[in-house]
């Protein structure tokens, strides 16, 4: 394993605990600023999404260009269920996306649901071409 994904199961296994704190949130930045691993901070939080998944805890980020709905929300979460059922815990982040015309871009670690309206027309451009 390499250094960061040796320090990503650390703060994945830390960030879970009950007792988790700001103190040791700081902690973990002094860490990766002293060791110059900043440029690497992206790979980093995938890492450690991978681990908490792995752990039960899915984080996922929900692209829309409107609010989710409580609704939209439960039907996200019984999507994601499907595709990973081993998730425990279902975390959803939300990102407002102007430029969506309508649907959603679901994104786990490691893949992508995309439900949205320019998916699917492109999957029928697809289809229409061959």
């Amino acid at each position: 394993m390499s250094k960061r994904t040796d320090l990503a199961g650390v703060i994945a296994k830390m960030s879970l605990a009950k007792d988790f704190s700001s103190r040791q949130v700081k902690e973990i930045a002094a860490y990766i600023l002293d060791n110059r691993l900043s440029s690497q901070i992206d790979s980093l939080m995938r890492d450690v999404q991978f681990a908490w998944a792995e752990a039960g805890r899915l984080e996922v980020l929900v692209s829309s260009a409107h609010p989710l709905t409580n609704e939209n929300r439960s039907m996200i979460k019984n999507q994601v269920k499907q595709v990973e059922p081993s998730a425990k815990t279902i975390v959803i982040n939300e990102i407002n996306d102007p430029s969506a015309i309508a649907g959603l871009r679901i994104n786990l670690p490691g893949r992508q649901l995309d439900l949205s309206i320019e998916a699917k027309l492109n999957k029928f451009k697809q289809l229409v071409q061959k």
